[in-house]
């Protein structure tokens, strides 16, 4: 008797409790409905893998904005600091120049205007002593002694001269007290005080475009 020929393994080959199940087989028939199922199943994959490409793209684009925009802040950020700068250093210039035009002009104005501020400390004290520039000694004796009486103050002033002050510089000693101007000091003082006003401003306007560039 002859055996049958051996059945040739499938990989489809399916088996279940000891069993060989048939594997189901492709179709080969489609109906009006199953073509209708497959073009919506494709249609919706298709949707949604371009709607995945557009978000991946439209992030990027979102991230290289904001790249772009910090390094436009820190660009202007850079530029206002530099204007801010300038225009400081212009006004400065400019408060020189009249500052030394006002005191060539009016030498002795310094130390009359502090003698009228310091009228309620001079109350009581008999005697003021000035130290002035040189060539201002002979003015002020005069210009201070007529302040002192329209003042109604009863003390002495005693005008010196001290080599090496600058004009309209003045030193004031009542016993009591002391004050004294120097237009030169002054000058180095406001500039000190402006390039620190302007570095703090530019060490303010980094600190937020760090933080700008963080939150981005």
């Amino acid at each position: 008797m002859t055996s049958p020929p051996p059945r040739k393994f499938m990989f489809d080959t399916v088996f279940q409790d000891g069993h060989v199940v048939a594997a189901p087989r492709p179709k080969r028939h489609f109906t009006a409905e199953d073509v209708e199922q497959a073009r919506a199943e494709g249609f919706a994959a298709g949707e949604q893998s371009s709607l995945v490409v557009t978000e991946t793209s439209l992030a990027a684009s979102l991230s290289d904005i904001a790249a772009m925009l910090g390094q436009a802040l820190g660009t202007l950020s850079t530029l206002v600091h530099e204007h801010r700068t300038a225009s400081a250093d212009l006004s400065l210039a400019c408060a020189r120049r009249i500052a030394a035009e006002a005191l060539d002009h009016f030498p002795d104005a310094p130390v009359q205007a502090a003698l009228e501020t310091l009228a309620g400390e001079l109350t009581a004290e008999p005697r003021l002593i000035v130290r002035a520039n040189p060539d201002q000694v002979d003015r002020l004796t005069d210009l201070l002694t007529q302040t002192i009486a329209r003042l109604g103050l009863t003390c002495d002033v005693l005008v010196r001269s001290e080599t090496g002050l600058p004009r309209a510089a003045f030193a004031l000693d009542w016993g009591e007290g002391k004050a004294q101007f120097d237009p030169v000091h002054a000058e180095a003082a406001v500039a000190d005080a402006l390039s620190n006003a302007l570095a703090a401003s530019g060490r303010h306007d980094e600190m937020m475009m760090r933080e700008q560039e963080s939150r981005s």
